[in-house]
């Protein structure tokens, strides 16, 4: 029961989050986009979306972490954001991107919820 609990909880904040706020991406203000993929993401309903959903859940899961894997969630999300710059306006790059890091933060929710107790 309870391992389900915070996948449904991280949803149900995305919902509320993301309900009639198209025009802003979680992560950045599109009025002041500059860069290409920024513009792309802005947009696009789905990028933006995955946008707040990755957003969600770096914001979430950075306070849950001890300081070495805070440091290493910093370092990847640096990363990260270098790989989605680098695609530029290509949205079907700019989607895997998106995905491999959604799945990437989901799975430190899992981590997180494997080790429990909650």
């Amino acid at each position: 029961m309870f391992r389900n609990a915070l996948p449904l909880a991280v949803l149900a904040l995305l919902i509320v989050m993301t309900a009639g706020a198209p025009a802003r991406a979680a992560s950045f203000d599109c009025a002041k986009a500059e860069t290409l993929d920024e513009k792309a993401i802005c947009a696009d309903r789905r990028l933006n979306d995955d946008d707040v959903e990755m957003s969600v859940l770096y914001t979430q899961l950075k306070p849950l972490l001890g300081m070495g894997a805070r440091g290493d969630l910093e370092d990847e999300q640096v990363a990260w954001l270098k790989r989605r710059a680098a695609c530029k306006d290509d949205r079907v790059c700019l989607s895997n991107a998106y995905e491999d890091r959604l799945r990437q933060l989901r799975g430190g929710f899992e981590a997180l919820a494997r080790r429990g107790p909650f």
